[in-house]
């Protein structure tokens, strides 16, 4: 049975194309949930107009199905607290702060 980390793993897999950042170091995922073949995963967006929210629900949806034991995927988008660029892990950090224009993170 797939676990919470092993979702998590998956979905380093998924890259915010316009950052070109995972969406785990971007701190977009909020709650990870998996119960026997059922995966919820609760996430946010950088900016609540993103116009790639359904570009993103469905490349998380695809990645965790990828999980030999996960069969369903619900994906629940929320800005409640709003995403902060503090979120992000320093590798984030790292790899924007090489980007001219984003020295703001």
């Amino acid at each position: 049975m797939a676990t919470e980390e092993d979702v998590l793993g998956q979905l380093e897999e998924v890259i915010d194309p316009e950052l070109n950042v995972n969406i785990v170091d971007l701190g977009l995922i909020r709650e990870v949930d998996v119960e026997d073949d059922r995966a919820d995963i609760l996430m946010t967006l950088t900016t609540p107009g993103c116009p790639l929210h359904g570009v993103f629900d469905e490349l998380v949806r695809r990645e965790v199905k990828k999980l030999e034991s996960i069969d369903e995927v619900d994906v629940e988008l929320t800005f409640e607290p709003r995403w902060s660029p503090d979120e992000m892990s320093d590798e984030a950090r790292n790899q924007l702060g090489n980007i001219p224009g984003m020295d703001i993170f």
